[in-house]
């Protein structure tokens, strides 16, 4: 592919964003460009609304693989792009646009001019959520081409064009949302003994909750509660009968998360008692660490020497991935693309740089051909 070429997929696959088990419309695009690139080298399998593309070596003695993520996120996009999402309030605004647009041109290159080893390219869905990873694993069809080591991307915003950064070990966080739902008695702004007021409960539980790290915790182990929405009420002058607290748990240590878990459970325990109330509690989607085997950065690292990509070592982040239940089972890395956007990963204005693609076409390229 030109880098002609790259700009226009991206910006293709920038206008359809779907969420999780929804990407329909992108498995169609990509199965279309897929089958531009097909030789009797390779092999196409769908899962759900996955891809799973399998390109023999001409040697092999065992199997590599590079997953990308294909869904995108419930945010209106707001960056002005004349390209920007054609599906309302839905945005890629986690750069897996560059992903799959980077995960295609190097596919095209291993199918041109393939390696010794077995190559397996994943377009794994739903990363955002509820996490596709671990149902894809556990498929019949990556089970059949389950590699021997996986490797994937992620751009990062606020890492110059033509940086590539990692480490060994942890990379990404424990992470698991979480979602609380409190239901009490509404009633009438004047009379406030008569009801059970949730605004007050929940707002309360807000400040509670951050002793959970503060005062539960080792505070060597990097733990984070954030409650990032919160909703009760509908009238100035009603007791809110319901309220919702929408959060995330965020730890480095995978026992921790557990811990955390444990705490808040407490805690709910003694608001219904203090606040006489009922408190649903969910933890929706839940990632495992992101633990980068180190034999194989230091490979990466040295396959882009000779190149004129700059490898720069990463800091752990609590960011989450669940690319992690994946190295969890294989050993392999992630890392950072560097897209020099003025906007973050989930901004409605995130803006990465188009002149990283060929990079990070040429960083997948590089680390597949270390294995030659």
């Amino acid at each position: 592919m030109t880098a002609f070429d790259l700009q226009t997929v991206r910006r293709e696959l920038h206008q359809i964003p779907e969420l999780g088990f929804e990407e329909k419309k992108t498995q169609s695009y990509l199965l279309a460009k897929i089958q531009e690139m097909v030789t009797d080298r390779v092999e196409v399998k769908t899962w759900r609304t996955g891809i799973l593309v399998h390109v023999a070596g001409t040697n092999p003695s065992k199997r590599i693989g590079f997953r990308t993520d294909i869904d995108g996120l419930p945010i209106s996009e707001d960056t002005g792009f004349d390209f920007a999402s054609t599906h309302a309030g839905k945005m890629h605004a986690c750069g897996h646009d560059f992903h799959m647009t980077i995960a295609l041109a190097a596919l095209s290159r291993m199918i041109a001019e393939p390696i010794n080893e077995d190559v397996l390219f994943i377009f794994q869905p739903a990363e955002e959520g509820p996490g596709g990873a671990k149902p894809m694993l556990a498929s019949e069809e990556f089970l059949a081409w389950k590699p021997d080591t996986i490797f994937a991307l992620h751009i990062a915003p606020e890492l110059p064009v033509g940086e590539v950064s990692s480490k060994p070990g942890l990379l990404f966080a424990n992470t698991s949302e979480l979602f609380l739902d409190f239901t009490g008695l509404g009633g009438h702004a004047a009379y406030p003994h008569l009801a059970k007021d949730m605004t007050v409960a929940a707002s309360n539980f807000v400040v509670q909750a951050q002793q959970i790290v503060s005062r539960r915790l080792n505070p060597l182990d990097g733990s984070v509660v954030t409650i990032g929405k919160m909703e009760s009420g509908f009238v100035q002058n009603a007791i809110a009968e319901t309220a919702r607290l929408e959060g995330t748990i965020r730890t480095t240590e995978a026992s921790s998360i557990m811990v955390v878990k444990e705490e808040l459970e407490k805690l709910i325990k003694g608001f219904e008692i203090a606040y006489d109330c009922q408190i649903d509690v969910d933890y929706g989607s839940n990632y495992y660490q992101v633990v980068n085997n180190k034999e194989y950065v230091e490979q990466f690292k040295d396959a882009l020497q000779h190149t004129d990509i700059t490898y720069v070592q990463a800091s752990a982040a609590m960011t989450g991935e669940d690319f992690g239940d994946m190295l969890k089972v294989i050993p392999g890395l992630m890392f950072w693309l560097g897209v020099d956007s003025s906007h973050g990963l989930h901004h409605a204005k995130l803006n990465p740089d188009e002149a990283a693609l060929p990079i990070g076409v040429d960083a997948v390229e590089t680390f597949f051909r270390s294995f030659d």
